[in-house]
């Protein structure tokens, strides 16, 4: 399949902030406390350390076969059956990511500001906004990023700092948590891990890069960005409300906005803005978990287009989306299927990598390898 070589390594890093920052954000306080109290920054930042292993397997692999994607090359490593089930794993895991996300959106929206609405109709709202932006090409895919990038990041950083002026040093301590047990950190480390799976969009965005030889550059700036994000987000809501308060919210990066202000109080309340600059992180977080469900499924049928499958997994996605019957039991899901991912975003990849330095394969006659090695 040939991809056109125009993003650039700016883009990529962008499309990977944008991906890897979205619905998990207001709830992220809350799974680093329940697993180590006010260890929870600690369990943040030691769940960006595998997701930065296995965006540098993905990368590792990608400029190993620039002109491919997982789903192309998988079959030239482990044959052509073993990867085809791995492949339909991986679409029905990013079709499950994007009902839960999409779910989560409609939860928040209902709760927070649209009371009277349906939560159907605010799922259903916001999939079909995701499956109309996806039937643009990898290019047109790239810009919606890049569009996006200023309205995410920059809201988002001035929040955190204006809210750390309210934080209390005396409730992130002692950095490991109180009474920490093993299997609670371990749990909660893979729970934070699962909120960088985004990273998996570089399969995609290398093949279309211009200079895939410094994906991994790209990869490291598009990582680095929302891992510090999310560690200075905890570190506010924990030194903010303390480990404890935190267990009774459901969304503590929500009411850490409501408490900070502007200076000389020209917005009281943030909570409005912040919304704003979420809704915004959700739509292009559930664009790149669609866009790589329907882009991986043309690959696996060896189809040209991936735009005749724009809608047509959205009923399938919307039942999964409306199968959890409370929010209790959406985020018990959300954090079991974010585990398991991991065997498709850290373990998968990493055999495929073993695989290929066995075998020395690398892409037939792409001089870009060559260079780069």
């Amino acid at each position: 399949m040939e991809h056109p070589r125009q993003i650039t390594v700016i883009q990529a890093a962008i499309i990977l902030i944008s991906t890897i920052i979205g619905v998990g954000v207001l709830a992220l306080s809350l799974f680093a406390v329940r697993a180590a109290d006010s260890g929870a920054p600690l369990v943040t930042l030691l769940g960006f350390v595998i997701g930065l292993i296995g965006l540098w397997l993905l990368t590792k692999l990608g400029m190993r076969f620039p002109a491919q994607s997982i789903i192309e090359y998988s079959q030239d490593l482990i044959g052509k059956w073993v990867a085809g089930i791995f492949s339909v794993l991986i679409i029905g895991f990013f079709c499950l990511l994007t009902a839960l996300g999409s779910r989560e959106f409609g939860e928040v929206v209902v709760t927070s500001v649209l009371t009277k609405t349906p939560l159907e109709v605010t799922v259903i709202v916001m999939l079909l906004l995701a499956a109309v932006s996806s039937r643009a090409d990898i290019t047109t895919f790239a810009y919606f990023h890049h569009f996006y990038f200023p309205v995410i990041v920059f809201p988002a950083i001035l929040i955190i700092v204006l809210s750390l002026k309210n934080a209390h040093l005396i409730n992130l301590l002692p950095v490991w948590g109180n009474e920490p047990t093993s299997s609670g950190i371990l749990g909660g480390v893979l729970t934070m891990a699962a909120l960088f799976q985004g990273s998996f969009v570089m399969t995609i965005v290398i093949p279309a890069m211009r200079r895939p030889e410094k994906a991994m550059l790209a990869g490291y700036i598009g990582m680095v960005i929302p891992g510090a994000l999310y560690v200075l987000i905890v570190i506010a809501t924990v030194g903010v409300f303390g480990a404890e308060e935190i267990k009774k919210l459901v969304w503590p990066t929500l009411e850490l906005a409501k408490t900070t202000s502007l200076p000389a109080n020209i917005l009281e309340r943030l909570d409005g803005a912040f919304l704003a600059v979420w809704v915004t992180a959700v739509f292009t977080t559930l664009l790149s978990t669609y866009y790589l469900a329907i882009s991986f499924l043309t690959q696996l049928l060896r189809l040209r287009d991936h735009k005749m499958f724009a809608f047509f997994l959205v009923p399938f996605i919307y039942v999964i989306a409306m199968f959890p019957q409370n929010l209790v039991e959406m985020y018990a899901i959300i954090q079991v299927v974010g585990r398991w991912g991991l065997v498709f975003t850290v373990i998968y990849p990493l055999a495929l990598l073993v695989v290929a330095m066995i075998r020395k394969r690398k892409s037939r006659g792409d001089q870009l390898v060559a260079k780069s090695d």
